[in-house]
């Protein structure tokens, strides 16, 4: 996959410079190594990551208005995405990658887990299967696709006994990621970001945790670490992009998953996945019409019906950044964060803690 990205100038010396960090050569992984060789996860998330870096750095994001861009990744995409949003430099990014890579392997040699996706079934339903088998739903992707993630024998049992309706696929990978079988990598990076020195993000930064905007470097940080074991949310990140009326989506390489979700999820919103050089002139002339940020709603609807709590901390009169959590709506199988649709000052809750708000598109707050 890399191969058609060492055309390009400088490409090859910022590689160079990303095996070095990552302890890999990964001018070699990303060109002419087996097959085997990549599906070991302490080097395919430092390969992502650089691959995705390479991309990034040919965009000039650095050049667009504030708050004009959003920025997300999916497990690994989002070390990648924190970078993107200058929370991480490049260089931090790959080490934090390679570390995150060998703890999550060393991990998965601990005990035997794996992981299995869930093929058709209502999200209840299937979520129910997964926590009575007394596994994870590590990966909730929106567009139907749960993923389960637990010990091995547990995972062998609910492929064998599915519930009505429900099919279970188990997945080739090393264990059970973003479950408690990855505390002892969750515990080794935390004593690696305690040395780190990050940035606030640049521009808008949404958390696989729970879907809702970033404002704080230190706070991604932690969640970067705190991801290995617990499960992403990346149903909830795409809910925050509809909410902030994303006008386009550009997956950085390697591409095509998430927009395939995407194009599922939000069919109305044009995608340009980057797999190659190639693709680098459709995502610029998308991200020139990114123009400026939206304006600023009078009200803060609410994103589905059920019980409303207001975000700690969020005071009337405060400025709130785009796709920073408002509140939540608890609803009867799960919990969907009510962020800002744009950047702009809360002027006034129309809600309390508690109020049962017995519809989807109640205002529950002002805005200016």
């Amino acid at each position: 996959m890399l191969s058609p990205w060492l055309e390009l100038d400088g490409v090859t010396e910022q590689l160079a410079e990303f095996s070095e960090l990552a302890e890999l050569d990964l001018l070699r992984l990303g060109t002419t190594a087996s097959a085997e060789e990549i599906v070991d996860t302490a080097v395919t998330q430092p390969l992502i990551v650089a691959t995705g870096l390479i991309a990034a750095g040919q965009l000039d994001l650095d050049a667009l208005p504030e708050h004009s861009v959003l920025s997300a990744g999916h497990s690994i995409g989002e070390v990648t995405a924190a970078a993107v949003a200058g929370v991480l430099t490049g260089r931090q990014a790959m080490q934090f990658a390679a570390r995150r890579g060998r703890e999550m392997a060393a991990a998965c040699e601990l005990e035997p887990t794996g992981m299995a996706a869930a093929l058709g079934g209502e999200e209840s339903v299937v979520l129910a299967a997964i926590v009575a088998a007394g596994l994870t739903p590590a990966n909730r992707n929106g567009a139907g696709q749960i993923v389960a993630a637990g010990s091995t024998e547990r995972i062998g049992q609910l492929v064998a006994n599915p519930p009505a309706g429900v099919r279970f696929r188990a997945l080739k990978v090393a264990g059970a990621f973003h479950t408690e079988y990855m505390a002892p990598a969750e515990r080794n990076l935390r004593a690696v970001a305690d040395e780190l020195t990050v940035a606030d993000p640049r521009q808008v930064l949404l958390s696989n945790a729970d879907g809702g905007g970033i404002s704080s470097g230190r706070t991604m940080l932690s969640r970067l670490v705190a991801q290995v074991t617990r499960p992403v949310r990346w149903d909830l990140c795409q809910q925050t992009m509809r909410a902030v009326g994303v006008t386009g989506l550009i997956e950085l390489t390697p591409a095509k998953t998430l927009s395939g979700i995407a194009k599922r999820e939000m069919p109305e919103v044009p995608r340009v996945p980057i797999q190659t050089p190639d693709d680098l002139a459709a995502a610029r002339e998308m991200l020139a019409g990114a123009g400026q940020p939206r304006p600023v709603p009078e009200q803060v609807s609410a994103p589905a019906p059920g019980i409303f709590t207001r975000a700690q901390g969020v005071a009337e009169g405060s400025t709130v950044r785009v796709g920073s959590r408002l509140g939540t709506v608890r609803t009867d199988h799960d919990e969907v964060a009510v962020v800002a649709p744009a950047t702009g000052v809360l002027q006034q809750w129309l809600r309390n803690d508690g109020d049962v708000l017995g519809a989807a598109g109640l205002p529950v707050a002002r805005m200016a």
